[in-house]
């Protein structure tokens, strides 16, 4: 079992940053695939990045690519995700995951069997 916990989540103006974090527990995540989801119109969750095991892959949505980057720590166990040029339409609660399924699913909402409780990020305009 692995526990998760999302942090750095928050209240932004339009064009600015934030850092969230995702500290693991009950196992390493170094044999996971580790990803960031958040609530989307119409979609449970949708994809925002992930990363693979030893983060030198990853993939990102297209609304957020070039604007956020995913990142992980494995000796710290924690994941990280850094939102730059934040947008209004960036507002949600972000959740962490993690998968133990093969890289090529990493965006597969279904694939991951790990969540964390979600950390609130609001952009201002």
């Amino acid at each position: 079992q692995v526990q998760l916990v999302e942090s750095g989540g928050g209240l932004v103006q339009t064009g600015g940053s934030l850092r969230l974090s995702c500290a693991a527990s009950g196992r390493t995540i170094g044999t996971l695939v580790m990803g960031w989801f958040r609530p989307a119109p119409g979609k449970e969750r949708e994809f925002v990045a992930a990363i693979s095991r030893g983060g030198v892959n990853t993939y990102y949505a297209d609304s957020v690519k070039g604007r956020f980057t995913i990142s992980r720590d494995n000796a710290k166990n924690t994941v990280y995700l850094q939102m730059n040029s934040l947008k209004p339409e960036d507002t949600a609660v972000y959740y962490c995951a993690a998968s133990n399924s093969v890289w090529g699913t990493a965006k597969t909402l279904r694939e991951y069997g790990y969540w964390g409780q979600g950390t609130q990020v609001t952009v201002s305009s």
